[in-house]
């Protein structure tokens, strides 16, 4: 059963077209990686999705609802969550006022102290630093807080731009095992990722994307 589905999408920045009719299938509980080189259109195509960038012409249906011109706010809500390139995390706030803030949406509110304990659980070296300003973090640290602040939305769908990307090996691993774990949970993934032997090893599915097409 297909959670979330791409169909034919074509969007890009003002005048520039970047994506020229992508389509790509998600399965309720299932790890869908996409990959493909630099300058592709991969992120663009989840800032598509995520309703950061109006699609051209296309659909996006999400649990068989057509979400293609909703705002990312009313897709969070229903469990559509983007872990963005970059983490763009509040780094003069503390790790637990940032999970804090993953839980701003309607679903998620009411799962705040079990969402926490279920991330802290996964990442104990973010319980360590719980009150450390996330800004003070290092990069393999900062990209598990921004996983968890993903978790902390309560998605249904976690899509996750580049999550391994200028990690040392032994992090990326651990942030590789916290998506088995995650998948396990139920919740479905699409992860964007230029490691393509890893993503692939984790993946149930995987699609290439090139020029903007698949």
């Amino acid at each position: 059963m297909n959670i979330l589905e791409i169909k034919d999408v074509v969007s890009g920045y003002g005048e520039v077209q970047i994506l020229w009719g992508s389509t790509l299938n998600l399965q309720v509980g299932k790890v869908t990686c996409l990959v493909g080189g630099n300058g592709v259109g991969k992120t663009t195509l989840l800032r598509t999705t995520m309703g950061l960038i109006r699609p051209w012409q296309g659909s996006i249906h999400f649990e068989g609802q057509d979400v293609s011109r909703l705002p990312p706010y009313t897709k969070a809500d229903l469990g559509l969550v983007l872990v963005p390139e970059g983490r763009q995390l509040f780094t003069d706030m503390s790790v637990v006022e940032n999970l804090e803030m993953g839980a701003s949406n309607i679903r998620a509110r009411s799962k705040m102290k079990q969402n926490i304990e279920r991330v802290y659980e996964m990442f104990p070296r973010l319980k360590e630093r719980t009150g450390q300003k996330a800004g003070t973090m290092s990069g393999g640290e900062q990209q598990m807080l921004a996983v968890a602040r993903g978790i902390m939305a309560d998605p249904k769908v976690l899509m996750i731009d580049e999550l391994s990307l200028g990690l040392a090996p032994v992090l990326v691993l651990a942030l590789f095992e916290s998506l088995r774990k995650l998948r396990d949970l139920g919740i479905t993934i699409l992860l964007v990722e230029q490691n393509v032997q890893m993503a692939l090893a984790i993946s149930d599915y995987g699609y290439v994307l090139s020029e903007g097409t698949n």
